[in-house]
């Protein structure tokens, strides 16, 4: 097998695990890669994860106003090597980049085993272009099940807008018509900047009648 990142040939090791198994466990990168994406350090926002904040940062504090309660947790900083990743799996379309965060995620999510996990989808349109849905993708290899309960209009992309544009713009999202919405929620994205997207919808779904969210992305 060859990394999914470089394309240099990989060497498994077997694990302790492995070897009680007979089988070998599936890498899809060589470390070296993968020691380029940066984990969010300790000292990080406490409610959003926001690196080199030690309180409530100026998006928390912004979303608080707006009556929202941020639980946020997230695991990569977006550095040079996180942004490389995501132009090529979102705008290249190399499909296979999905399975390059399966373990990490797989392994944060063991902890809301009593919430059940929705994601943020993409627009009609927007899905049409792509082929694929980007946060579907990194959620198919966990072999976690998901529900499907919001819609999204057509709207410029959010990451072709500024801090200030991201805030402001009208939520696009919509919850389907005749779904049941669980009483605990899970909502995941791949990557979280300001909180718009995500903070809008949980708005939505707390108002909706969720009882309990907390909100997840790959990256901050």
């Amino acid at each position: 097998m060859k990394c999914l990142i470089c394309g240099q040939d990989l060497e498994t090791e077997l694990s302790f695990t492995s070897l009680l198994l007979l089988k070998k466990e599936e890498t899809y990168t060589c470390s070296a890669c993968f020691n380029h994406f940066e984990r969010i350090s300790p000292e990080h926002c406490p409610t959003c994860f926001k690196e080199g904040e030690t309180s409530p940062c100026q998006d928390c504090q912004y979303w608080y106003k707006e009556g929202i309660q941020v639980e946020h947790e997230a695991v990569f900083t977006y550095n040079e090597a996180m942004k490389d990743y995501f132009h090529r799996y979102k705008f290249d379309g190399d499909y296979l980049l999905r399975k390059v965060f399966t373990k990490v995620l797989y392994q944060k999510f063991q902890k809301y085993k009593d919430y059940q996990l929705v994601l943020i989808p993409l627009s009609k349109e927007r899905l049409q272009q792509r082929g694929v849905n980007q946060v579907e993708g990194l959620i198919e290899g966990t072999g976690l099940s998901y529900y499907n309960i919001i819609d999204k209009k057509e709207v410029k992309a959010s990451s072709s807008m500024n801090r200030a544009d991201r805030l402001q713009v009208e939520n696009p999202f919509v919850i389907k018509e005749g779904v049941k919405i669980p009483e605990k929620i899970l909502l995941f994205d791949d990557i979280y900047t300001t909180g718009a997207t995500i903070n809008r919808i949980k708005k939505m779904l707390i108002e909706a009648g969720c009882q309990k969210i907390k909100t997840f992305s790959l990256v901050r």
